[in-house]
């Protein structure tokens, strides 16, 4: 089963992940942890990454899809992975399908897990984290629909985004997950 997983920040994307890679154990490849292990092995694109991050600012496409690349090159992605934190651009979603191409091995599916932004909102602001101030949660969710949309609709054209309802109990999100991921695994 090779997935992508799509949602905003708050949706529950985190502790849907988990309940999925317990239940189908794919390789979880989450961009972030990624990031994060490259750099601490001080890798050559780890070390790269490392200074986009520390200076704060974005990592590169380029950067992102070489780490990409190469960890879809370990064994425990051959049967099935799901990617968290990436695709987030055409051009990302793009250079993921010429890799998984060159493999033979393409997208069984993209999930998008779907909360109205006023749900959203209140989720962010319930966390109590510092960096969650309405302006920097109205940020992040205007980014995001900014750079979701249009995978969104890449996505839809090939047939393979399938969008989940988040609103719910985690019991009952995870439920509408399955009736969907049995049919694929």
């Amino acid at each position: 089963m090779r997935l992508v997983f799509i949602g905003p920040p708050g949706a529950g994307k985190g502790t849907q992940a988990e309940r999925l890679i317990a239940k189908y154990h794919p390789a979880h490849l989450s961009t972030g942890d990624m990031l994060r292990a490259a750099r601490d092995a001080k890798t050559e694109i780890g070390l790269k990454a490392d200074e986009y991050m520390s200076a704060g600012a974005l990592v590169p496409d380029e950067v992102i899809i070489s780490i990409i690349e190469e960890r879809l090159t370990a064994d425990d992605c051959a049967e099935g992975f799901l990617l968290d934190g990436f695709p987030r651009t055409i051009a990302q979603a793009e250079a993921l399908d010429e890799m998984l191409t060159k493999k033979n091995t393409p997208l069984d599916l993209v999930l998008e897990l779907r909360v109205p932004e006023e749900e959203l909102f209140k989720r962010l602001a319930g966390r109590g984290r510092a960096d969650d101030t309405p302006e920097a949660i109205r940020n992040r969710l205007t980014s995001y629909a900014n750079q979701t949309s249009p995978l969104l609709d890449y996505y839809s054209k090939k047939g393979l985004l399938q969008t989940i309802n988040g609103l719910g109990t985690i019991d009952e999100i995870f439920t509408r997950m399955e009736g969907i991921l049995d049919k694929i695994a």
